[in-house]
């Protein structure tokens, strides 16, 4: 059974989820060597954002296969390190999009009113109404920077607050803003005309002191800045001497440079609002992130595809019925074809034919990789670290489609270029199974699984059975046997299937019989998706 390290609390529903399919071990407040000495032992680790996963922790997980971070981030875990490892890593970035939304609308709204402030004062036996003059956020413009899952929702509600919406997100169409009623725009127009500045973007190289003292000067005299996703996006210091020169209006931030807080030159100050990192801090929330990042976990470690891996690619459920076969027939023809080629390689053609052609091919792709490389690594390789390691080898692959599949619903092709021909193999989904119904030219027809006999041969009659006779004195079994010829008499390929593993020296007994020019062992291990 596998076995799974949790180390920070997450929502009890989350952990049954876990505790019904693995066996769970609760070890929260692990320093670092604890947690590097404890990780060897386990599959799966599962953290929110207090746990540095850093490289050494991931290297340490010897049987490690996915990192699992309740919650959106995953700047606490070393994906870089995971990824080359073939390591996925999953998290739960859509559970708390709600939460975080209406935490920065309610922040919006505690800044228009002055509602923190005014609740101290009363606190505090004073009554200063005059003091706490507000305005309405109704007719203002609100800018987000950052308009994914989160920013959306922002946009949402504040439509239902009468506010005009620009936004700044490179990555998002205009068709797709206009769907929710939001002006895209550049961020120095967003700054020039934005009363309030809701950040929705996640803390990368690109995003890191994003808001410093030159952007900060960019915005509107007197505008509000809103931070609700993560620290570092804002030079704390230069936001203070923005609220010092009354340059800003006033600020609220959920998040910080350095957390716990200590020390921060914004604690209370009297124009800033601030709050403990509670984004994703509801009941909702909580339940929906341990649930979601319970489900990915078990979702990797059981061979599939995680809907929310940060490092690998997500097939939507509707499509998995029809793309999975396919994922599982690339692999195998990309071990297949590594086996039984064993010189030099100048390039691979991958060709996706039929009902395949439709279908979003990139799982596809890293099947086939992770198959190629796989036979010919001491790494383990997975769909998450294949392309990194193939970029490494320097290994080439083209691709086309074509609307055709002769008389097949799909086709996967496979042409391989070596240093002086070009090898195809031929592959297609038969009663949800992978086939290859082509190799090296010859029509066969069998399921790429197990232990294989390949033997490229003259024509001749006995041929069958002299092989057999060789794998019957060796007492190997031969549980299918395929033929293809390009005609009688001449070359000729057979692919037996077998239920042993075939020696060294049977194949050079085999080898040796007159008439057969090559003879391979191949050996199909079942892969992890």
């Amino acid at each position: 059974m596998d076995r799974i390290l949790v180390t920070e609390k997450i929502a009890p529903e989350g952990l049954a989820t876990l505790q019904a399919a693995a066996e769970v071990d609760v070890k929260l407040d692990l320093d670092t060597a604890a947690l590097n000495n404890a990780i060897r032992d386990y599959d799966a680790l599962v953290v929110r954002s207090a746990t540095k996963v850093t490289a050494d922790v991931i290297a340490a997980g010897e049987r490690l296969r996915v990192i699992g971070r309740a919650g959106t981030g995953v700047d606490n875990i070393d994906v870089e390190a995971a990824t080359r490892l073939g390591i996925i890593v999953v998290n739960a970035p859509a559970s708390n999009n709600v939460a975080v939304a209406e935490l920065a609308i309610g922040l919006l709204l505690d800044l228009s009113r002055q509602i923190t402030q005014s609740h101290q004062s009363v606190q505090a036996n004073k009554w200063e109404r005059s003091k706490f003059m507000g305005w309405e956020v109704r007719g203002k413009t609100l800018g987000l920077v950052g308009l994914g899952r989160i920013g959306s929702e922002v946009a949402r509600r504040a439509r239902g607050l009468e506010m005009h919406i620009l936004a700044y997100d490179p990555v998002v169409s205009f068709d797709r803003a206009a769907q929710i009623g939001v002006e895209i725009v550049t961020i120095e127009e967003l700054l020039v005309r934005s009363d309030v500045v809701s950040i929705h973007v996640p803390l990368i190289d690109s995003t890191r002191n994003l808001f410093d003292a030159a952007r900060i000067s960019q915005m509107k005299r007197g505008a509000y800045l809103v931070n609700a996703s993560r620290g570092g996006i804002v030079d704390e210091s230069a936001l203070l001497a923005a609220l010092e020169s009354n340059h800003l209006g006033g600020a609220a931030t959920d998040v910080y440079n350095t957390e716990p807080p200590s020390g921060n030159v914004l604690i209370g100050h009297p124009k800033v609002i601030t709050t403990p990192h509670i984004g994703a801090s509801t009941a909702e929330a909580q339940m929906q992130t341990g649930t979601d990042v319970a489900e990915g976990i078990l979702a990797a470690l059981s061979g599939g595809t995680p809907r929310y891996a940060v490092n690998a690619p997500f097939v939507a459920p509707e499509a998995w019925n029809v793309l999975g076969p396919y994922i599982r027939l690339g692999q195998q023809m990309g071990a297949l074809c590594m086996q039984l080629i064993q010189g030099p390689v100048r390039s691979y053609e991958l060709e996706y034919c039929g009902e395949l052609a439709e279908l979003d091919t990139h799982p596809v792709r890293l099947a086939v990789l992770q198959g190629l490389l796989t036979a010919t690594s001491v790494e383990r390789i997975t769909p998450v670290n294949a392309p990194l390691i193939a970029r490494e080898r320097g290994l080439r692959i083209n691709e086309r489609t074509c609307p055709e599949a002769e008389d097949y619903a799909g086709l996967l092709i496979i042409r391989v270029n070596t240093a002086d021909e070009q090898r195809v193999f031929c592959g297609a989904v038969l009663r949800d199974e992978p086939h290859i119904i082509q190799a090296d030219g010859y029509w066969v027809d069998f399921i790429p699984s197990g232990e294989l006999l390949f033997t490229y041969h003259r024509d001749r009659p006995g041929m069958i059975g002299r092989v057999g006779a060789i794998l019957g004195a060796a007492d190997v079994n031969i549980s299918g046997m395929y033929v293809g010829r390009l005609a009688p008499r001449e070359q000729a390929m057979m692919v037996l299937t077998l239920d042993e593993t075939l020696s060294p020296v049977v194949l050079d007994q085999i080898r040796a019989e007159p008439d057969i020019e090559k003879a391979y062992a191949v050996s199909l291990i079942k892969f992890n998706q």
